[in-house]
């Protein structure tokens, strides 16, 4: 059973989210908040598997609350839901360690979708809006021969797989694109995500742009 934590300051909001989910066998919404401090709160009482949570709140925002769930690990991950399609927000969010955006336009189904994917340790966004976001607000430093000290730790295969992960590629992709099986492309990025210490994939999407390991424009 996934629980979650639903964190709006729009009563009607929370409430609409609770029925969709609260329908659903596998999930169970075990509290509301409705702004970013209480949100922490009840995330450090209830300790949730997913927060699902506003960007635009009183007292304290979504982003700043994200941070402090997740750097306190007081939930598995956080959901961050806006009506505002806007690159900087999703940068912020991830930033913060959240691991999915949706717009709260999205259909019922996709919320539904949206929450089993995160609980699931999954990131939960779009390749290219990956690769938009970072290429505009990442400042890089100049891609050159000698990879930066943090990815020393990594294989040449490893930084491979890191980069063809940014690049947006799956791991049955990766897996053809090396030729490799996908067990083997699966142990590559636990053991790239270990070594870095990132949470999941977003993380390193955005750590391979940071250090400069993957160009704007690449495919």
């Amino acid at each position: 059973m996934t629980t979650v934590l639903l964190a709006d300051d729009q009563a009607l909001v929370r409430g609409g989210f609770r029925l969709i989910l609260d329908a659903q066998d596998d999930i169970d919404v075990v509290g509301e908040a409705d702004d970013g401090q209480a949100a922490v709160e009840r995330a450090r009482e209830l300790r949730p598997d997913v927060v699902l949570m506003d960007v635009r709140m009183p007292v304290l925002d979504g982003i700043a609350a994200t941070r402090t769930v997740m750097r306190e690990r007081l939930a598995r991950n956080v959901l961050v839901l806006t009506t505002f399609d806007e690159d900087r927000v999703v940068y912020d969010a991830l930033k913060a360690g959240a691991s999915g955006f949706l717009l709260k336009t999205a259909p019922p189904a996709q919320l539904v979708d949206a929450v089993r994917t995160v609980a699931a340790g999954e990131a939960l966004l779009a390749p290219t809006i990956t690769r938009r976001l970072v290429e505009d607000f990442v400042r890089r430093p100049p891609p050159g021969e000698v990879a930066p000290e943090r990815l020393h730790a990594l294989t040449e295969r490893e930084r491979e797989v890191l980069a063809l992960i940014a690049a947006g590629r799956s791991n049955p992709e990766i897996a053809a694109e090396l030729f490799l099986s996908g067990a083997t492309v699966k142990t590559h990025v636990n053991r790239i995500l270990s070594k870095l210490d990132l949470r999941d994939r977003v993380q390193a999407v955005v750590l391979a742009y940071e250090c400069g390991l993957v160009r704007p424009g690449s495919k």
